[in-house]
């Protein structure tokens, strides 16, 4: 079991010093010889405290035994080493110690006096240091050290106080107590030992011994709060003691002042600290004061979050340890000042850190010689520093002053909370300022990182940083964190902190270009504050234009890299939880009834807090379920465990309840079987440990070239890791191309010379010199993507410039700029001949209706390929405007680039006529015109597409529209309404409602389908066909909630409309029949109901009334479970539809719309009257309703349509007039059948298609 449960505070207690017969022998000497020298002894483990420390009935402890695993006995490694054999024996008696089995106690007593243990002349003051361990897999065991001093008295045993004899000597020596914790709890054990200093100082000899035993004894009861907002508070007198929490599983417990190394260091030398771990270079940190060394050191390597030091952490070296510097590999270890200039001398390359007087050097030189970190992300930190208020005395000027040191510490603990959280945000703001672009390099299907790119797309000055720390363990941790779409702290900040232009990327994808904004930046030549770099929040193009969806520069709220709102974020408001006081005796009886106290006190906490917080009080059952543990309360235990998983399941132990399950005594095991809470955990359990453990692909790859001829899936694979582009039709229309009538596949040559092509383009792009004129003229989002050579034109010499927008013309000889084109007004493009002396060239000729004349240029061998690049921008332009749909815009841009890179490389003869393959646009115009009717153009708004960044398009099954309160945040941003989208496979994308700018771009919620979702008070609930319902927090954007009582798929939710939250009740239903009423506060199951039909496909409430629709049947159904009436599919239906796929249900005119998956119809069905017939509507052009809404009066009905065009299926969304019962519009926006409606507050109604279309189109409803 020792494995499984959560620690408490106390791994073990250790008494280190000089056994009491090298005292004696000390003592004697000095004496005997009146020498004044003084000794250096070696010092000894003592005592040895660790858990448990009662006996156990024989009963249960048979039964807690941790399925045959023991700790080793200390005694036992002891007497390997024969000369402190006698010393331990006479100590410790023969009592088998039980010690923990990742404690090495041949290293422990050298950390606890590193400077030696010496006999001095004097009483020194007592003192304390900081311990740090770490395995070979990197876990970490810490300890807090508190040396004392005794005087050596003649006869002494092991203790002595400081009065209570007359043979008083001058003479003493040291001995000290170390509490071992697998958490970083340094302040709160030190707050201990301090305690327990008071008793040691004022207790007799004989009972010293006891009183340490009693402190760890103590310290054992002392269970580690849950990750999350939940501290832990006791009392060890004269002190009241705090635990804090760790903010997740991802993070360690802060326990210390992360203000010591600002005390310290310049902002300036901190940065040059962190460079160099970041770096991964031999790091030695040297003070004066043992203690400085651990927490300067801890509080580094925590400033480097989310990034993790893989490599040896020593912080405190002991005199005889000084070898460990000789390592070859890089470390972070820390010894005494008084070594600095020894190993200045004797070691090179080391980076000497002075903490006493915040110095930087290395070993031999004065100067670093390290690259710095980049200049942007640095001055910012350093902007930060400066406002960091770390002075408590400061703080507390004009504050009354406290008589209460208990009331003094919790004003201290608060400051020093609030202190902490604002150095963990500056500091992690630093790590994601430098590495905020590695997303843009990274390839998530193939796991690629090409480092190449990334760092060419760095500044000059800081290329050798990067390529310095991109070959570290440490940033190779971090790639895969990244790889993984790990949702941490550094991806949410990175997210919140995106410049306006960024943001664009949500909507568009293009090759990247700089924009005449950037361009405006790079040449100022100071740095300002809200231009960090010209590389720093960096973003693609805005293609959109006026007409399909505008962003100009204020249109989203303002979130750059140096945004305070997202900075100045408070922390978390915390509950503190007092444990009840420790009990006087420390017996087996007196255990269980302190455990049992602490059991009633956290049940009447759970009970007073089921209306509250539900973060909060999944760690109250989490505390209790551990509790329960410990008492042998086993079924207890599981119930506290199944309430956890219900309501946070990020800190569901999932170890300790197997070990839990596979514990239960029979008679336990048939009574869990009769509670079904308890027989569903049981199952859950063990169908979870039966399933094949599978190891995380957790590798990254480098992007290499190919070295052999590419067939097309290998020619897909290889453009979508070196990140051209990631669409897999158009690489299959690239790969047409490129292998150009040759056997199906390309060569790799071809291939390294087409990418070597493609970036030399991207490189040409950044040192585009335009006019200032033409940058002003020209919008901020706008990218110049392709230059023509100087040709001859009818309105001069110059070169012509192509961006997403237009053609224009730079004039040469006098700098000038003319407007030839916007792609929106061109009329006419094609290829004719201009006479040039003797001879005839090719021209390209623009007709536009802008201006009457037509523009012509004499372009030569480069007037075919811009025939086909203007044609598809031309294209892109006409199809984007019909269909509001910007994505046809960036299809085309796409393509042009690629004809482009294409005709480069190509030695053929005739390159265009291969890149012309890639006009994909321009052929689809002429051979399929798409032409779209006036009533879906008025109707439709706008398009976005939810698989940007996939290979291919993916089903959009579940649209969700939720207003901007549900997000519980009070930030602006939180405040917009968000567009919940389920895609295939699990996933879930979030669109910004207010922008439809994407806010996240993959939320795994499980590996199924998802059927339906659910917009509550703050939550999102989603059923998935994997039974379970998902639980979405909308502020954190976190599934940390599951509900898991359905056996089979999750077909429908609904809420009674109206309702208050903490009375709310919501319904689900699964594919068997089996509804559940569920207490939305609890999470509970109120009511359990169960209709008999082969497939519950959906469900509705009405006035209290369930409404079931059953495939073949609806159903009525009474809260009570009772159906109240069958709605049956008519025999007389001409088309025999096989099932209903939908229904609307209208109260007020207590109509009953039914819609069929194979029928054109529509039946209308009177409810009030029964004996009225249903009311069958034709739908024009539709083969069968897919799905429906109500809207006002109106009915949107979304349909499979009855011809295809082109070989591709269309369908049609129609609006019915609830009324007069008639078709209104017929709006056609897919080339798939459409899966899902929702409605945005009446105002729009938003429709979602299958994977050959993919997209989202929003309609405006009138």
């Amino acid at each position: 079991m020792a494995d499984h449960l959560p620690p408490v505070l106390l791994e073990a207690c250790v008494v280190v010093g000089a056994s009491s017969e090298k005292l004696r022998d000390v003592y004697q000497t000095i004496n005997n010889n009146g020498t004044s020298e003084l000794l250096l002894l070696e010092p000894e483990v003592l005592h040895v405290l660790a858990p448990p420390f009662f006996s156990r009935p024989q009963a249960e402890s048979e039964s807690l035994r941790p399925n045959g695993k023991r700790r080793r006995s200390f005694l036992r490694k002891k007497r390997e080493k024969p000369s402190s054999a006698a010393a331990t024996s006479s100590s410790l008696g023969s009592e088998d110690i039980s010690v923990p089995k990742d404690i090495d106690l041949m290293a422990l007593p050298q950390l606890c006096f590193p400077g030696g243990l010496r006999v001095t002349n004097k009483q020194e003051d007592e003192q304390f240091h900081f311990l740090v361990f770490t395995d070979v897999f990197g876990n970490k065991t810490h300890g807090v050290v508190m040396q004392c001093y005794r005087p050596i008295l003649e006869g002494t045993s092991v203790f002595q106080n400081r009065a209570g004899s007359s043979k008083f000597s001058k003479l003493f020596s040291a001995y000290s107590i170390c509490v071992i914790s697998k958490y970083p709890y340094f302040t709160a054990l030190k707050d201990c030992l301090s305690c327990l200093l008071i008793q040691l100082r004022s207790c007799r000899l004989s009972d010293l011994e006891e009183r340490v035993r009693e402190f760890a004894a103590k310290l054992a009861l002392v269970p580690i709060p849950p990750p999350g907002t939940l501290h832990l508070m006791f009392t060890l007198r004269p002190l009241t003691i705090v635990l804090p929490s760790r903010e997740d599983k991802d993070h360690v417990a802060i326990d210390l002042d992360l203000h010591l190394p600002f005390l310290c260091f310049r902002p300036q030398q901190l940065l040059q600290v962190m460079s160099c771990l970041l770096q991964e270079q031999q790091v030695v940190l040297f003070s004066a004061d043992w203690a400085r060394l651990t927490l300067v050191g801890e509080s580094l390597l925590l400033f480097l979050q989310p990034l993790s030091w893989q490599q040896p952490y020593v912080p405190v070296l002991a005199r005889s340890m000084l070898d460990f510097l000789m390592a070859p590999t890089a470390f972070l270890m820390g010894c005494h000042l008084s070594h600095f200039q020894e190993v200045a001398d004797e070691i090179d390359d080391l980076i000497l850190i002075n903490i006493d007087n915040g110095s930087v050097s290395t070993s031999h030189f004065e100067t670093l010689g390290l690259p710095e970190i980049p200049q942007a992300a640095a001055e910012c930190f350093i902007q930060r520093c400066q406002s960091l208020q770390i002075h408590f005395d400061l703080h507390q000027c004009n504050s009354t002053s406290c008589t209460d040191i208990s009331e003094q510490r919790a004003m201290r603990r608060a400051w020093q909370h609030n202190l902490n959280h604002d150095i963990q945000r500056f500091t992690l703001e630093l790590i994601v300022n430098i590495f905020r672009d590695v997303g843009s390099h990274l390839n998530y299907e193939h796991r690629v990182f090409n480092s190449e790119e990334f760092l060419k797309s760095r500044e000059p000055s800081e290329q050798l940083f990067y390529k310095k720390v991109l070959e570290t363990h440490i940033f190779h941790s971090f790639l895969k964190d990244r790889l993984n779409r790990k949702m941490d702290d550094f991806a949410r900040m990175e997210l919140s902190t995106r410049s306006e232009m960024k943001k664009m990327k949500a909507l568009v994808e293009v090759p990247r270009r700089p924009t005449m904004q950037e361009i405006q930046a790079r040449r100022k030549s100071s740095f300002t504050e809200r231009h960090l770099s010209k590389r720093l929040g960096m973003s693609l193009p805005n293609l959109q234009d006026d007409q399909t969806i505008s962003f100009q520069k204020n249109t989203l709220p303002n979130r750059i890299v140096m945004s305070e709102t997202a900075l100045r974020t408070p922390p978390k408001p915390v509950k503190v939880f007092k444990l009840p006081d420790f009990p006087a005796s420390l017996s087996f009886h007196s255990i269980q009834s302190y455990y049992s106290e602490l059991i009633q006190l956290l049940g009447k906490t759970i009970f007073s807090a089921q209306n509250e917080n539900p973060s909060l009080l999944a760690r109250f059952y989490y505390l209790r379920g551990f509790i329960n543990t410990l008492c042998s309360r086993r079924l207890d235990a599981l119930s506290d465990f199944q309430n956890l998983y219900k309501t946070d399941t990020a800190i569901f132990p999932t170890q300790l309840v197997t070990w839990l399950v596979d514990s239960l005594h029979r008679d336990e095991r048939h009574q869990a079987d009769r509670r079904p809470e308890l027989k569903r955990l049981i199952l859950r359990v063990k169908t979870e440990n039966q399933k094949q453990s599978v190891q995380p692909d957790d590798h990254v790859k480098e992007f290499k070239l190919p070295r052999k001829n590419l067939h097309q899936e290998e020619f897909v694979r290889c453009v979508q890791e070196c990140g051209i582009i990631k669409d897999t039709a158009t690489i299959h229309r690239l790969f047409d191309a490129l292998s150009n009538g040759q056997p199906k596949h390309v060569d790799h040559e071809l291939f390294k010379h087409f990418y070597t092509f493609w970036k030399d383009m991207e490189a040409e792009s950044q040192d585009v010199n335009l006019p200032s004129e033409v940058i002003d003229y020209l919008g901020c989002s706008e990218c110049v993507y392709k230059l023509s050579s100087c040709v001859k034109t009818s309105h001069g010499v110059g070169k012509i410039a192509m961006t997403q927008k237009r053609l224009f013309l730079l004039t040469e000889g006098k700098p000038g700029f003319l407007e030839i084109t916007n792609f929106r007004d061109t009329q006419e493009v094609k290829i004719s001949t201009a006479p040039v002396l003797l001879v005839r060239i090719p021209s390209l000729r623009i007709q536009t209706s802008s201006r009457p004349e037509v523009f012509e240029a004499n372009l030569k061998a480069e007037a075919e390929l811009w025939n086909l690049v203007v044609k598809e921008m031309w294209a892109g332009r006409k199809m984007a405007d019909q269909h509001k749909d910007p994505h046809y815009m960036t299809q085309a841009l796409t393509n042009v680039l690629l004809m482009d890179a294409v005709v480069r490389c190509l030695q053929t003869q005739r390159p265009v006529i291969a890149a012309s393959k890639l006009a994909y646009l321009d052929q689809i115009k002429h051979d399929v015109p798409m032409m779209v009717s006036k009533t879906t153009s008025e109707t439709l708004k706008h398009k976005i597409n939810p698989s940007l960044g996939l290979a291919e398009p993916q089903t959009v099954h579940v649209l969700l529209y939720t207003p901007g309160q549900l997000t519980n945040d009070d930030s602006k941003g939180g405040m917009n309404p968000k567009l919940w989208v389920a895609l295939s496979g699990g996933k879930l994308v979030v669109f910004d409602a207010a922008s439809w700018s994407m806010l996240e771009d993959c939320i795994e919620v499980g590996q199924s389908q998802l059927n339906c979702m659910l917009g509550m008070e703050g939550q999102v609930w989603i059923g998935s066909q994997d039974s379970v319902i998902y639980i979405i927090d909308t502020h954190s954007m976190s599934c940390n909630k599951q509900l898991t009582e359905h056996r089979h798929e999750v077909t429908g939710l609904t809420t009674e409309n109206g309702a208050q939250h903490n009375s709310q009740q919501t319904y689900s239903c699964s594919s068997d029949g089996t509804i559940l009423q569920w207490e939305a506060a609890s999470l509970k199951v109120k009511r359990h109901l169960h209709l008999s039909c082969d497939f519950l496909s959906s469900i509705q409430i009405y006035g209290g009334t369930l409404w079931c629709c059953c495939g073949d049947s609806i159903v009525e159904l009474k809260k009570s479970g009772t159906p109240q009436r069958r709605l049956e599919i008519p025999d007389d239906l001409q088309s025999m539809p096989g099932s209903f796929s939908s229904f609307v249900f209208i109260p007020e005119r207590g109509e009953l719309w039914t819609g069929f998956a194979d029928s054109g119809e529509l039946c209308l069905w009177q409810t009030n009257n029964r004996r009225s017939p249903f009311k069958k509507i034709s739908l024009p052009d539709c083969s069968g309703v897919t799905c429906m809404i109500r809207v006002k009066d109106q009915m949107w009905v979304g349909c499979r349509g009855g011809n295809s065009v082109g070989g591709q299926l269309r369908s049609q969304l129609l609006v019915i007039d609830s009324e007069s019962q008639s078709v209104t519009k017929e709006l056609q926006a897919h080339s798939d059948s459409i899966q899902t409606l929702c409605s945005a507050e009446d105002r729009y109604v938003l429709s979602g298609s299958a994977c050959h279309d993919g997209k989202i189109a929003i309609w405006k409803v009138e």
